[in-house]
């Protein structure tokens, strides 16, 4: 774990939608965690960084079934330019979606990471990003989970926030995992040519 990151070109904040943030069901220390991503979320902006929520489409009946209130996304999003929404349907934010291809036409090398759940969409994406070579940093403090309920004859119950560690630890040792998200640096995204 290291204190303080170079600048990441583009923030991806994963699935921080009504129900997972709001109501019974929200994570544990959901107030740090919404701390954390709207002070990212302002930072990259300031900076000029690409900024994309990434909103999952779920199932008939879920929390966050599409255009139901737990499906809307919690931070406010400045459609333009440096900042979109992606919609996906599966963990992984690459999967079947256009964020490749939008870090590559916007010249992204490294990227920070947040949301939730930490085991699930956010480790699912960013074990892509450093399959594809990028350069993946992943504040501790910005990205959250549930407890994992006891399983008779397995397990006891384990807390949320041993499941986000594990989470960051399984990504293995070429992400980059910062103590802090106030130690995220962002950088403009590098103008193009052509």
């Amino acid at each position: 774990m290291s204190s303080r990151a170079l600048p990441v070109e583009a923030l991806l904040v994963v699935d921080v939608q009504s129900s997972a943030v709001s109501g019974a069901r929200a994570v544990p220390e959901v107030a740090r965690l919404l701390d954390r991503t709207t002070d990212l979320i302002a930072r990259a902006r300031r900076s000029g960084a690409l900024v994309v929520h990434i909103q999952n489409d779920g199932k008939a009946g879920a929390g966050d079934e599409p255009h139901t209130p737990g499906w809307e996304l919690h931070h406010p999003v400045e459609a333009g330019l440096t900042e979109t929404v992606i919609r996906k349907t599966k963990d992984d934010g690459f999967d079947e979606t256009s964020l490749g291809r939008l870090l590559t036409d916007s010249g992204v090398q490294a990227l920070a990471i947040c949301g939730v759940m930490s085991e699930m969409c956010v480790q699912a994406t960013a074990r892509t990003a450093l399959a594809l070579g990028y350069r993946v940093v992943m504040p501790h403090d910005a990205h959250a989970t549930q407890d994992i309920p006891a399983a008779p004859g397995i397990s006891d119950a384990v807390p949320a926030a041993t499941v986000s560690r594990v989470a960051e630890w399984a990504l293995g040792s070429d992400l980059e995992v910062i103590a802090r998200a106030t130690d995220v640096t962002f950088a403009g995204l590098p103008s193009r040519s052509h």
